[in-house]
C-alpha cells in the first residue's frame, strides 16, 4: 500500500497527458552539494561558457549537456550558486518564451506543415489537436507565473 501511495502523491502534482503511462522515472541528483575536488573550473569561467553558448544560440538544456560532457560540470547550481537560465536572464539573454513551450510550437508547426501535404492523415491531425491543447495548458500556467505576458495568445497561423 505504501508504495501506491508514493506513486499518487507524485502522479498528483505532475500530470503525464495524453498518454496511457503512469512512469515515475527519473534521475537522481548526488546527496553531496558541494564542488567535486577534481573540479578545475571556476564559477566564472563556467558563466562566461554559458554567455558564449548562449550567443551561439543554444538553449539552457543544451548548453548543460555540453557542460556536463565537454567540461565535465556535474551540476551548475553547485558550481555558480544559480540554474543556467537564471544566469542568462540575469545577463538578459533568455528566450522571451521557455523552451518546453517553444518546442512543443515547434512540433505543432512540423505537424501542420505535414498536414498541408497529407489531409487525409486522420492521426496526425488527432495529434496536433493534443499538442494544441498542451500548448494552451502551459500557456495559461505561464501566464499565472508571470513568465509570459497577459495578453499572449498561440496562434497557428503566426507560429512558423
Amino acid at each position: 500500500k505504501q508504495w501506491y501511495q508514493r506513486r499518487v502523491a507524485i502522479t498528483a502534482g505532475m500530470v503525464r497527458m495524453h498518454t496511457p503511462g503512469k512512469g515515475i522515472a527519473q534521475s537522481a541528483l548526488p546527496y553531496k552539494r558541494s564542488v567535486p575536488t577534481w573540479q578545475k573550473l571556476t564559477a566564472d569561467e563556467v558563466k562566461d561558457t554559458i554567455y558564449k553558448l548562449s550567443k551561439k544560440g543554444l538553449t539552457p538544456s543544451q548548453i548543460g549537456v555540453i557542460l556536463r560532457d565537454s567540461h565535465g560540470v556535474n551540476q551548475i547550481k553547485h558550481l555558480t550558486g544559480t540554474k543556467i537560465l537564471r544566469i542568462l536572464r540575469a545577463k538578459g539573454l533568455a528566450s522571451k518564451i521557455p523552451e518546453d513551450l517553444y518546442h512543443l510550437i515547434k512540433k505543432a508547426v512540423a505537424i501542420r506543415k505535414h498536414l498541408e501535404k497529407n489531409r487525409q492523415d486522420k492521426d496526425s491531425k488527432y495529434r496536433l489537436i493534443l499538442i494544441e491543447s498542451r500548448v494552451h495548458k502551459l500557456a495559461r500556467y505561464y501566464k499565472t507565473k508571470s513568465v509570459l505576458p497577459p495578453n499572449w495568445r498561440y496562434e497557428s497561423a503566426t507560429a512558423s
